[in-house]
Formats: C-alpha cells, sequence, structure tokens
C-alpha cells in the first residue's frame, strides 16, 4: 500500500502540473512549492526549535492559530512554521500580520522531499488540523521523534479510514500521530472504531476565535453613515446564489440596508451590474456625499472586513451553501448575535446543524425559500430578536477548546 500510495503522489504532482498551465490559483501552488525550501532555509538555522502548524487552507488556519497562540506563549523562545496546501489559505495570510517566522507552501509529500525540508530546522512539535494527512510527512516526522497531533479532527463515514482499502491509512496514524483532538462526540466515536485510541472531544477552536472577536474595535469607516440607523442584511462570502437573494429581498423591502462581501472580488462587476445602484466600498472613501446618500446596497471590495461587518448586521447569509462550494464560517456571524442564514450543502460544517438546533441559524434547500424566511424575520422583531439571542448563546456556551487542547499537549 505504501507503493501505491507514492504512486498517488506522484500522479497528483504531475496532475497538478498539467492544470497549472490553465488555472491560475494551481499555477500559485505549484509555484510557490519550488520555493518552500529555500524560505525555511532563510528564516531557520539547523538549531532553531519550531513550533509547525500545517493548514490546508483559511478555514483550517483559523482553527489551529488559537492552540497555536497558547503554545507561543508557553514557549516563547521557539519560532513559527506555518504551512498550507491550498494557495486560498496562502495567500490571505501571507499578506496579513501574522505571528509566523515563516509561511510557505508544504512542499510535495515525496518521501526525499519532506525528509529534505524537516532537516533544515528542529521541530518540537507539529500539528496538522481536520483532515489534511500526508503520510510521508508524518512518517518522517516520526522518525525524527517529533510529537504529532490533529487539532480540531473531524472524521466522517465517507473517509477513506472506514473502507476496506483503509487499514494502511489507520496504520499510519496509529504509528505517527500522538493524539486526536476531536470537534465532535460523532467523530472521536468513529476514530474509536477503528482503533485511533489516544483521543479525546475538545470541541472546534473556532469557537475561541470568534470569541476573541467581540472584544476587539469592529468598526469600519464609513459604515454607520452608509447605514444611517436603519436595519441591515449583511451578505458574507456570497456566490450566485446569495446574491439573487440578496437582489429580491433588496426589491420586497426597499427600507433595509444590504452590504455585501462577496466571496471572490471578481464578482465585483457582477454585482455592479446587478445593483445599479449601489456603492462600492473603496467610494466611500473620498466621497462623503456617497456616505449620505440613500443608497440601499453596499459592495465590500475590499477584503478583511467581513468580521467586523458582521458585528453591524441584523441579520446575516452566509455563502457557499446552496451549492458544493462549501459553506463559509457562519460563526463570525453567529458571535455577534446576528440570525444566520445559509444553503443546507454543509456536510463537513457539524457547527451548521448545532446552530439550527440551538435556533441561531436557518438552512435552506433552495433561494427562495430563504427569502421569504429573511422577509419574515424582518416583519417579527420578537423572532428576530430571540434569534439574535440564540446564535451569541450558541457561541457562549463552547468550551474553550485552545486551553482544554494546550494542557494535553503540555502532558504529553
Amino acid at each position: 500500500m505504501n507503493f501505491l500510495y507514492n504512486i498517488f503522489v506522484h500522479l497528483l504532482i504531475f496532475g497538478m502540473r498539467v492544470l497549472s498551465l490553465f488555472n491560475d490559483k494551481t499555477k500559485k501552488g505549484v509555484e510557490g512549492r519550488r520555493q518552500s525550501l529555500e524560505v525555511v532555509k532563510k528564516a531557520f538555522s539547523k538549531t532553531d526549535k519550531i513550533l509547525w502548524m500545517h493548514a490546508a487552507s483559511l478555514g483550517e488556519y483559523e482553527q489551529g492559530l488559537p492552540v497555536l497562540e497558547k503554545l507561543k506563549e508557553e514557549f516563547p523562545t521557539h519560532k513559527i512554521l506555518i504551512t498550507f496546501f491550498s494557495p486560498s489559505g496562502y495567500d490571505n495570510v501571507v499578506k496579513k500580520k501574522h505571528i509566523a517566522d515563516a509561511i510557505c507552501y508544504l512542499p510535495f509529500d515525496r518521501k526525499s522531499t519532506v525528509k529534505e525540508f524537516a532537516s533544515q530546522f528542529d521541530c518540537k512539535l507539529f500539528f496538522t488540523v481536520k483532515y489534511d494527512y500526508w503520510y510521508n510527512l508524518l512518517a518522517e516526522l516520526k522518525h525524527k521523534n517529533v510529537k504529532a497531533f490533529v487539532i480540531s479532527a473531524l472524521f466522517y463515514e465517507r473517509q477513506s479510514f472506514f473502507t476496506t482499502y483503509g487499514k494502511w491509512f489507520v496504520k499510519q496514524l496509529k504509528q505517527n500521530i500522538t493524539w486526536f483532538f476531536h470537534q465532535t462526540q460523532h467523530s472521536y466515536v468513529l476514530a474509536k472504531s477503528i482503533g485511533l485510541l489516544n483521543s479525546s472531544v475538545t470541541g472546534d477552536t473556532r469557537f475561541d476565535r470568534v470569541k476573541q472577536l467581540r472584544i476587539r474595535n469592529n468598526h469600519v469607516d464609513f459604515v454607520e453613515e452608509f447605514l444611517r440607523k436603519e436595519k441591515v442584511i449583511v451578505f458574507g462570502s456570497s456566490w450566485q446564489a446569495e446574491e439573487k437573494i440578496a437582489k429580491i429581498v433588496s426589491e420586497k423591502n426597499e427600507r433595509l440596508k444590504i452590504i455585501i462581501a462577496p466571496h471572490d472580488l471578481k464578482r465585483v462587476e457582477n454585482l455592479k451590474q446587478i445593483f445599479p445602484t449601489a456603492i462600492l466600498y473603496s467610494e466611500l472613501k473620498n466621497s462623503p456625499t456617497l456616505q449620505r446618500s440613500n443608497s440601499q446596497t453596499l459592495i465590500i471590495d475590499s477584503i478583511g472586513l467581513l468580521s467586523k461587518l458582521y458585528s453591524y448586521a441584523d441579520v446575516a447569509v452566509v455563502g457557499g451553501g446552496f451549492h458544493d462550494a462549501g459553506l463559509h464560517n457562519i460563526l463570525e456571524a453567529a458571535t455577534f448575535g446576528a440570525p444566520v442564514i445559509f444553503g443546507n450543502h454543509y456536510r463537513k460544517n457539524p457547527e451548521a446543524d448545532q446552530l439550527v438546533s440551538a435556533n441561531g441559524g436557518k438552512s435552506f434547500e433552495n433561494e427562495n425559500s430563504a427569502v421569504q424566511f429573511v422577509l419574515d424575520l424582518f416583519k417579527d422583531e420578537k423572532k428576530r430578536l430571540e434569534m439574535s439571542e440564540k446564535a451569541k448563546q450558541f457561541v457562549d456556551k463552547q468550551p474553550d477548546s485552545s486551553e482544554l487542547i494546550l494542557q494535553k499537549i503540555l502532558s504529553l
């Protein structure tokens, strides 16, 4: 099976290189990996003690970061390495202020490649987030006596571990992972069923992160002037489906203010066509007249503002759930007490079911049903406020996962 896995890795590399000829995102990942070794050589000496976090993409980074921050407090002289698989994670983090001494793409999982990469520093602790496992890397870290952990682990029935050919993968995890910190009881039970006994339920570390959002300064310049004390619905990380909802809602309730932060800034031009009277956020900075205008819709054409914008929301609609792209972060809206509306495609997001059960959110099969619910919420103030309180309570009741994980790691 090890032989077949290595064949798979080589096929993956070949496939990504071919796809990079046609896809800019894949091209970034392929070209970025060519620089990874030089990044760590430049940042670290071979005797530097390193805390290493690997995240597939941005969502996993957000889950792992609270733990990494606590580990840095415990080991202030250790340096930090963060690796990504996806350009969407790497691009979003490398350009911002962060705690890492080096950020790069995770090299392709060839034995010789990961051995050379890991030999450039003295890794004292490694953790991956959720379910991004690379078996040659884990084996190399085990060979170097590095303790490896999985933060916010999430097992589900369709994974390869639960297939007839999955025994090899399970064996590798048994050998190479020191401890699994599970998001859910269901994940914990599934892992136990295949013999992964070194594990505990610690919850989702993203709750720790979003709780911290409340205590920072969430002011966004010019937004209060645009809202003019009217009710507002924030469409976060929107795709076409959520934009359709925004359009119908704007036509049915003209008093509502609408803020749209698309998942991709390439959507801005399309949004201007859908909402011809909308204002771009970039335009507000230089135009007091626009700030005082009666325009109903504000389009956010810059990144990094969404989590703060949720603090203004009376209702939030979060994108990605009406198709297989994957539901975006609903917790950033829930922490501010916004009732959260989203599509029902979220198999890998257990927090969505939990928020719905807590009556702090609602999922829908199609856009039309969501539209009617949103309109009814703004007609029924009591119901909207009840959902708002339930959303906030849902976040408040979650355990301090990062502290639980830290204490267990220190004990090991």
